[in-house]
């Protein structure tokens, strides 16, 4: 078996120098920027009185009883997971807890389609493929993981 590179042509080759110097950021960004949409919907659970309460009860509505548990298990995956990410700490397990956070989301909202606008599915499946990918791949270069040499 011949080992044979085929590099593609760029259409915009003027763009290389550019593309290669942004490159290296761009695990980190997705990675930080996963973790930042998280966070705020934990925080507000966990941090605004009366959230969390009312994030139970809509559990128990919907048929995950008792609805405390669930609720409080939701909001520490999104505002410690979400930090977790952020910072690239503990990532594959943090991502792991997001994914399947954000698994069980995709399926209660199937009912309603596809369009996030309309109450879909679309935006939980976004961000559970974004916490698969460093599930899979950790934190990368630029992680806490990385610094300490301990990764998952």
């Amino acid at each position: 078996m011949s080992d044979v590179s085929v590099e593609s042509k760029r259409i915009l080759p003027f763009a290389k120098p550019l593309t290669d110097f942004f490159s290296p950021f761009a695990e980190p960004v997705l990675r930080i920027a996963a973790g930042a949409m998280l966070v705020p919907h934990g925080y507000q659970k966990l941090f605004v009185d009366g959230t969390l309460e009312g994030t139970a009860g809509f559990f128990e509505q919907v048929g995950f009883v008792p609805g405390y548990p669930f609720a409080l298990t939701v909001a520490l995956i999104e505002f410690v997971g979400g930090l977790l990410l952020i910072a690239g700490l503990l990532t594959r397990p943090a991502a792991v807890a997001i994914a399947a956070f954000l698994g069980q989301a995709v399926l209660f909202h199937t009912a309603n389609g596809f369009f996030w606008t309309d109450g879909g599915y679309e935006y939980p499946l976004l961000w559970a493929i974004a916490a698969l990918f460093f599930a899979v791949r950790g934190g990368g270069k630029y992680s806490v993981d990385r610094l300490i040499g301990r990764e998952f």
